[in-house]
């Protein structure tokens, strides 16, 4: 099939190999490569070069087998302004909060050019942001949102070079098409049946999009007091993002907000006429389940018809359920795996000696800047919301007060994100 047959993919991280791979393997893909000079992927730039462009996945569990395996990229290109020839689709695998900035520095008769674009871990409203940009360019390439990546590819040696491990793969993921019966969907459908995975086809972009489990669950879990003082504090004692209080940031109330903010979401979604979904179900049978003894398959999918002081037991039980991998083995003492031990990444220096924030949360508060522009828009009222970011705002602020004599990224920035607020809902006059 057309289409998917010369792929450029924007981005020098794990992902993009993992996804070079993927497709130069299952579908022998013409591959292009393009990402922007940095001292972050000089590393991979000269590994990539040393390699004769080869670039290798490894996989830490066999049942994932299909995903491991080593390809030659056809093309690199060092700067997004240097990209040339002709690619039918494009592959957006970089943050969500880049992709404008990606796209403006690639020329325009590119762009014009493209039959596809597919964003590989959008947020709410990624697709419509897109979909404006090339509006404005006279351009109308299909667009493809996943709801989120594949699985979970790390760097094979922690420094960035040609080599990555694929640690995890999620059992599901959903896709949605600005064209009806898409045929790089079903060609995509095709793919991810080899991969063993399930491929669940939403009516639009921005539905599969709000099929994102951090979309529901990073807010609550790394917007309050607890989890930014892990994050930006002193060092102290080591505190986990999964666990109970005091280990972690677990509370009734953090529950409390938790479903409060899927509420505000829902809201949003039905003024969208976007299909609304049950988060606990979403929780257990798309991403961890827990055992029918912890939580039976009546709570589970009666979960939305229950009163909300009833809701907020059940996700509790959830994540106390979660505190040990409930289906591992365990050892001699009875210990199972501690599944809960995440631990908080704090601030860090970065490869340009820059003090910056983790990943989480800082893509994080684009994400949720955006459902709060989204919701302003629709007229929906978002005080979970509004009090996330107010916590995360003050927290950055005092941190910058505090870190006078360092340099800062630009994460510690207060953004409004004004300009991809404004494009996404000039978008949302089709819904």
């Amino acid at each position: 099939m057309s289409g998917v047959e010369r792929v450029l993919l924007c981005g020098t991280g794990p992902v993009s190999i993992q996804l070079a791979v993927i497709l130069k393997m299952h579908l022998n893909c013409h591959i292009g490569l393009a990402g922007r000079e940095s001292v972050r992927s000089a590393s991979f730039y000269a590994s990539l070069e040393q390699s004769q462009q080869q670039m290798q996945v490894t996989i830490q569990n066999e049942k994932h087998r299909p995903l491991a395996g080593e390809c030659q990229v056809d093309r690199v290109f060092k700067g997004y302004s240097t990209i040339e020839g002709e690619w039918d689709t494009i592959i957006l695998a970089v943050t969500t909060d880049a992709y404008i900035d990606v796209l403006q520095q690639i020329h325009e008769r590119f762009i014009k050019q493209l039959k596809c674009v597919i964003l590989v871990s959008p947020t709410f409203g990624s697709s419509l942001l897109v979909r404006q940009y090339m509006l404005e360019r006279n351009a109308a390439p299909e667009i493809i949102s996943f709801s989120t990546y594949l699985g979970d590819t790390r760097w094979m040696h922690e420094q960035p070079s040609n080599k990555v491990i694929t640690t995890g793969v999620k059992k599901k993921v959903y896709i949605g098409s600005t064209v009806p019966s898409s045929g790089y969907v079903q060609r995509l459908c095709e793919l991810f049946e080899r991969l063993h995975i399930s491929l669940a086809i939403m009516s639009s972009p921005l539905e599969a999009e709000t099929r994102n489990i951090s979309l529901y669950v990073h807010p609550p879990l790394f917007m309050n007091d607890f989890s930014l003082e892990a994050i930006f504090g002193e060092l102290g004692v080591q505190t986990y993002v999964y666990k109970l209080y005091p280990e972690g940031p677990i509370t009734p109330g953090l529950i409390r907000s938790m479903r409060s903010q899927w509420q505000e979401i829902q809201q949003i979604t039905d003024r969208l006429h976007i299909q609304g979904m049950n988060l606990l179900q979403f929780m257990t049978d798309d991403n961890y389940p827990v055992r029918l003894e912890s939580l039976s398959r009546q709570d589970i999918e009666q979960f939305v018809q229950f009163q909300p002081i009833h809701q907020e037991f059940l996700l509790y039980i959830r994540y106390a359920s979660l505190l040990i991998d409930p289906f591992s083995q365990p050892d001699a003492a009875g210990s199972y795996f501690d599944f809960s031990a995440v631990p908080f990444r704090r601030i860090f220096t970065n490869r340009e000696g820059e003090l910056d924030v983790p990943r989480m949360p800082k893509e994080d508060y684009y994400r949720i800047k955006i459902i709060q522009g989204i919701a302003r828009y629709v007229n929906v009222d978002c005080p979970t919301i509004d009090h996330f970011i107010a916590t995360y705002e003050a927290k950055l602020q005092e941190v910058t007060r505090l870190y006078t004599d360092q340099r800062l990224s630009t994460a510690f920035v207060i953004q409004s994100f004004q300009q991809d607020i404004d494009m996404i809902c000039n978008g949302l006059t089709v819904y």
